[in-house]
């Protein structure tokens, strides 16, 4: 029987390059010109999510809406555009931003980049597809709350920033019924042009493509950058909040804390903490309280940034009669973190699994668009991401004792459990 080929760490990882253009019209313009086949994706992102709404649900509204016509296409004439040249438009959601992606074959690119510029710039955003989209959205939030786990997280999440932050909000169907047209009309057109975005162009494209490309982004407006509404965090003091919910049977557990965003110093050595603690199959809370006691099928642990601020966040569901025993062993393995350093085996497996997540992040031109989607959103850059890769190389069992002590405190994290 042949010997399994032998498995070597990955110790360097080379981030690719990509290109910037300055277009007419004033839009920076990132080229990701990778990939071995003849497909183009294209995002236009622009500052124009929660953090630049005068009205609460107004940003993903508007977004949502593109899609659904224009002044000269209907939705369904858009839909069958696309379709029949075996392209695809999607609205990727964003908390700081609104985004716009399409990707087709090279050759079919006049069929369908006047459409994606057309949506782009002249959304019909109609009463009658606002209406609509109320009636789904009205529906789809009423199934939301029948679920634990999700007025769990709306619950921590409110708490995190406030009732009234851009991330801390809810939807409601109050607010929903509240929308008028005028404010997504007024808010596309603040927010959606080119003085207020970029664009990324990725995939294997010729000179001739890429000219093409930039001569029709070129043709979206240019107008004055939105400004930023003023964020203020309701201060709070963490304690724990108990939520009856008769619906389900299992009850959804959510501890954790505000953060800050990933330009914050000791980012990166969170983004570690987090994943040693929950952020994988072999991590501590994995072992101990799905593995070792089976209380629990999934258990995880991240650190979320935004452009303006992050949070730490443990979820979990279990069976009610197991809530007690599962918060003990949360505050267990937070209480490890601060009291003891990781073993260097434990340490290593973590930075295994780590740079192979990297290496996922820079595999083919689309993987690699949406990491420097999230840099650029985050004002981020290459050389950022290649900190954090160091980061995971050379933290030291002090450093992420160190980081557990500082921001992992019992009296510092919120706990919210909902069910029977």
């Amino acid at each position: 029987m042949p010997a399994p080929p032998p498995i070597f760490p990955v110790t360097h990882i080379e981030l690719p390059d990509f290109e910037q253009h300055l277009l007419a019209n004033g839009l920076p313009c990132y080229h990701i010109n990778r990939g071995t086949q003849d497909l183009v994706r294209i995002e236009f992102i622009c500052w124009g999510g929660r953090p630049y709404e005068k009205h609460p649900l107004v940003a993903r509204t508007t977004a949502a809406l593109l899609k659904e016509g224009t002044r000269r296409h209907t939705g369904s004439a858009i839909a069958e555009q696309f379709d029949y040249y075996g392209a695809h438009l999607s609205v990727p959601f964003q908390m700081d931003t609104g985004n716009l992606a399409m990707h087709c074959l090279n050759k079919q690119l006049p069929e369908i980049l006047p459409f994606f510029i057309e949506i782009l710039c002249e959304p019909a955003l109609r009463q009658t597809d606002l209406q609509a989209y109320l009636k789904r959205k009205q529906q789809s939030l009423k199934e939301d709350l029948s679920k634990a786990e999700v007025v769990a997280y709306r619950n921590i999440t409110e708490h995190f920033f406030g009732a009234n932050h851009p991330y801390g909000y809810n939807s409601t169907p109050e607010a929903y019924a509240d929308l008028q047209q005028e404010w997504l009309v007024e808010h596309h057109y603040r927010c959606f042009h080119a003085g207020n975005g970029f664009a990324i162009i990725s995939g294997r494209f010729d000179e001739a493509t890429s000219s093409y490309i930039h001569g029709e982004l070129a043709r979206i407006p240019n107008r004055t950058a939105a400004p930023i509404n003023t964020l203020t965090v309701a201060e709070q003091t963490p304690g724990k909040i108990v939520i009856p919910h008769a619906q389900g049977g299992q009850a959804a557990i959510r501890i954790g804390r505000r953060l800050f965003p990933r330009t914050h110093p000791d980012a990166n050595g969170c983004y570690v903490l987090a994943n040693l603690l929950g952020g994988y199959f072999g991590s501590r809370l994995m072992e101990n309280i799905r593995e070792d006691k089976g209380y629990t099928y999934n258990i995880s642990a991240g650190y979320d940034s935004f452009r303006w601020g992050g949070t730490f966040q443990i979820d979990t569901e279990v069976s009610p009669e197991y809530v007690q025993q599962t918060l003990q062993e949360i505050r267990h393995e937070i209480a490890r973190l601060r009291d003891e350093l990781i073993e260097e085996e434990e340490l290593q497996m973590l930075r295994n699994y780590l740079m192979g997540s990297f290496l996922t992040m820079v595999d083919g031109p689309f993987n690699w668009a949406e990491t420097v989607r999230t840099l650029l959103t985050e004002q981020l850059g290459t050389t950022d991401l290649a900190n954090l890769i160091k980061t995971v190389q050379d933290i030291s069992p002090k450093e992420i004792q160190r980081l557990a002590q500082r921001y992992l405190q019992d009296e510092d994290l919120w706990t919210v459990i909902v069910g029977p």
